[in-house]
C-alpha cells in the first residue's frame, strides 16, 4: 500500500499530517504537483513534479497508483478515478469517498460549474479549520488501520 497526495491544492496542515502518517508506519508517500515543494528530508516521502496543465497531476497519480493505495485529494474527479482503479480516496476534510457518494458529488460539482458558466457566484468552501484537521487525521488513522489489516 502507498500513499498518494494530489498536492497542488493541499492545504500544508493536511500535508503535514500525512507526512507523519507516512514516517510513523513506514509508507511510501508520494507527492503530486506541477509546482516544486518542499518535503521533509525522509525515505518514506517522495516528489514527483508534473508539467503544467489542467488535470496532470491528477492523470499522473491514477496512472501510477494501484489498486489498495489511498489518495487524498479534494478533487472529485480524482476520486472517482481513484475508486474505479480500486484504490481509497479521502479528501482534506476527513470525508472518505465511496462508489456511492462520488456520483453525487459528482452530479452536484457539475450542476454548481454549469451556475458558474451561467455567471452564478458560487462562492467556494469555507477555509479549513481546526475541526476538520481533526477530522482529517480521525480519519487518516481508521482508514489506514483498515488498509493495513486488509494487507496483512
Amino acid at each position: 500500500m502507498r500513499l498518494w497526495i494530489d498536492a497542488d491544492a493541499c492545504p500544508n496542515m493536511i500535508k503535514e499530517i500525512v507526512f507523519r502518517a507516512a514516517e510513523r508506519l513506514h509508507l511510501e508517500l508520494t507527492l503530486v504537483a506541477n509546482q516544486p515543494m518542499r518535503l521533509p528530508p525522509s525515505p518514506y516521502i517522495r516528489f514527483e513534479q508534473v508539467p503544467p496543465g489542467f488535470d496532470v497531476a491528477d492523470r499522473r497519480i491514477v496512472e501510477l497508483m494501484s489498486a489498495g493505495d489511498l489518495v487524498v485529494t479534494a478533487d472529485i474527479p480524482l476520486a472517482a478515478a481513484v475508486i474505479e482503479k480500486g484504490g481509497t480516496a479521502l479528501n482534506p476534510r476527513g470525508e472518505l469517498y465511496t462508489k456511492e457518494n462520488v456520483r453525487e458529488r459528482l452530479s452536484l460539482r457539475n450542476f454548481m460549474d454549469e451556475l458558474r458558466v451561467g455567471g452564478v457566484n458560487t462562492g467556494g468552501p469555507p477555509a479549513l479549520g481546526a475541526r476538520d484537521r481533526q477530522a482529517f487525521a480521525n480519519s487518516l488513522d481508521a482508514v489506514l488501520t483498515r488498509l493495513m489489516r486488509a494487507v496483512r
